[in-house]
């Protein structure tokens, strides 16, 4: 497997002093439509999303058979595959990849996001629409804050408290603590309900509420308590650590903006995104993700 990465952006790229620069993505975006990357793909969707259906009902249906055994770690291990591949689906439809239509859009995102995995999907379709206005700004992109981790050399410098701690030792502590990734998206999307701005916030509840309700009862009417408790935490410690393998390669590592930084809208997209190159297997663990430049634009 392969990284490719993008250099350090000169002060000539950030100001966008580069003569035509300013209609570069204008002339890109115009190319890449004429060459139809653009259309929509209604087939490899529908295949798409069927095939993570069936492995989601797949996975539940293996999960009751197995029932009370020390072999459900195991489809604990497999359900945080199939929540991820779910995940991915949400993003791909929260980005209007799918669906021409956005009412369409917004109901099969919260089918996937809030009832299949228990992910508020207007929290997060807010946040990541923040993040792709402005990926890696330090004060913009909310990827970036440094609320545990810290992204730049400025943000450790001034981090106190967790940030400051944990920053000391975050190479080391990196990966343990995306296993927290899966609990955080489920208390992120609950407290999410609270902002009365959230677009079909009841809805958005309702959906919430039914997946824990009805996750939770499976666990613990087919497991005794001690297994269902510890199911759960396998389950959503790897469902975390695979989301945030997901989308860590895509920018972690590469510059940062702050607000001093204003680059034209291409440059501000390329120059802070990094591409994975694996294969097939890549592409399909990653959802497409990896070739995050192109995602960008």
């Amino acid at each position: 497997m392969s990284v490719h990465t993008t250099g350090e952006p000169t002060v000539v790229q950030q100001r966008g002093e580069t003569g035509a620069a300013g209609s570069d993505f204008s002339r890109l975006s115009k190319a890449i439509t004429a060459a139809g990357l653009m259309r929509r793909r209604p087939w490899y969707y529908a295949v798409r999303m069927s095939l993570v259906a069936l492995s989601y009902g797949a996975a539940w249906a293996v999960f009751a058979v197995v029932g009370n055994s020390w072999w459900t770690l195991a489809v604990a291990a497999l359900l945080a595959v199939v929540f991820g591949q779910v995940a991915l689906v949400a993003h791909d439809v929260g980005h209007r990849q799918v669906f021409r239509l956005r009412k369409a859009s917004e109901r099969t995102g919260r089918i996937a996001g809030n009832l299949g995995i228990g992910m508020g999907y207007g929290w997060w379709q807010d946040k990541h629409s923040r993040h792709h206005a402005n990926p890696n700004h330090e004060e913009l992109d909310p990827d970036v804050n440094p609320d545990i981790f810290v992204w730049s050399q400025a943000q450790a410098r001034e981090a106190t408290g967790l940030p400051k701690f944990i920053g000391r030792l975050q190479a080391y502590l990196f990966f343990p603590l995306l296993t927290l990734e899966g609990f955080n998206l489920h208390v992120a999307g609950v407290r999410a309900l609270a902002d009365r701005t959230l677009k079909q916030r009841r809805k958005e509840g309702f959906l919430l509420f039914a997946h824990f309700a009805l996750y939770l009862g499976a666990l613990f009417v087919v497991l005794p308590p001690g297994k269902a408790v510890l199911f759960l935490v396998v389950h959503q410690c790897l469902f975390g650590l695979y989301l945030g393998s997901i989308f860590a390669p895509n920018h972690k590592g590469m510059p940062t903006l702050t607000g001093a930084d204003r680059p034209d809208f291409l440059r501000r997209q390329v120059l802070t995104s990094r591409n994975v190159r694996g294969g097939w297997f890549t592409d399909l663990v990653l959802g497409g993700l990896n070739y995050q430049i192109e995602h960008h634009l």
